[in-house]
């Protein structure tokens, strides 16, 4: 397996590079880093143009087969302190992958007979956007559609705090107009989240075919989704501040509507 022991050499300088939205659009290609995250993008079809480990530190990893799954011509190692100088996070096991990113558009959504479908409108934050794939995951969803985005959805950010779950949730990117209109060809009823709503989101019907439509915390959603959507509901608010952090926002809506369909 090649080593690279230089910071100079242009391989570390590229994983570098596409901390950046612009270089990963440019180069077509994204950091994945720890080896359960890169275990669920193989898993999802995606292509690795390289990994590189650091053999001192992925001895330690709770996932000692997945080198098995890579092309040796692939696979590239880095000494422990240039690996320390590229991670992305705290307690890495060793790995980082370069893969190429895929296509997210709404016509490739497969959608079970009876959806439930969770719509970020402009969300900006990573962290947020990761945390929203996490719950998506966990209520296992039909799909996350992010419409008019302000952060990149392969922001090595969104991948951590996703804990990979971006490859195991299926994900549309387009624009408001054409979720809605999508939706309206789905007949996937739309509750837009919002604080002044008048109906409390506990007493809402979420059996059938239904979208809940999430705003940033800063404004919330945009006069189209509140004009368009076809409830407006809210989530109550006991003590002094008046809203919740989006991605628990979108939990608890999203457990209830679990929890009326029997799940």
């Amino acid at each position: 397996m090649e080593q690279i022991t230089s910071l100079q050499n242009p391989r570390v300088k590229q994983i570098v590079q596409l901390s950046k939205a612009r270089e990963r659009r440019e180069q077509g290609l994204v950091v994945v880093e720890g080896a359960r995250e890169i275990g669920l993008a193989l898993e999802a079809g995606y292509e690795p143009e390289f990994v590189y480990v650091c053999p001192e530190i992925y001895a330690k990893s709770e996932y000692p087969d997945l080198l098995n799954r890579i092309s040796d011509s692939k696979k590239i190692a880095f000494t422990q302190a240039i690996f320390e100088k590229v991670a992305y996070r705290e307690g890495s096991d060793g790995l980082i992958a370069l893969i190429k990113p895929k296509e997210h558009r709404l016509d490739q959504l497969q959608l079970q007979k009876n959806p439930f479908i969770i719509v970020l409108e402009s969300v900006e934050k990573p962290g947020n956007l990761g945390a929203v794939l996490r719950t998506a995951d966990a209520a296992k969803v039909d799909a996350v559609v992010i419409c008019d985005p302000l952060t990149d959805l392969y922001n090595p950010n969104a991948i951590r705090s996703s804990v990979g779950c971006l490859f195991t949730v299926q994900v549309a990117v387009c624009s408001s107009k054409d979720c809605l209109e999508w939706m309206k060809s789905k007949q996937i009823q739309t509750f837009a989240a919002e604080l002044q709503a008048s109906e409390w989101y506990h007493e809402c019907d979420f059996k059938g075919p239904s979208a809940i439509i999430m705003g940033t915390e800063a404004d919330g959603l945009t006069a189209f989704w509140l004009e368009n959507a076809d409830k407006r509901i809210k989530i109550p608010m006991r003590g002094v501040i008046d809203s919740l952090n989006v991605s628990v926002s979108t939990a608890v809506l999203t457990f209830e509507a679990m929890r009326q369909r029997g799940f």
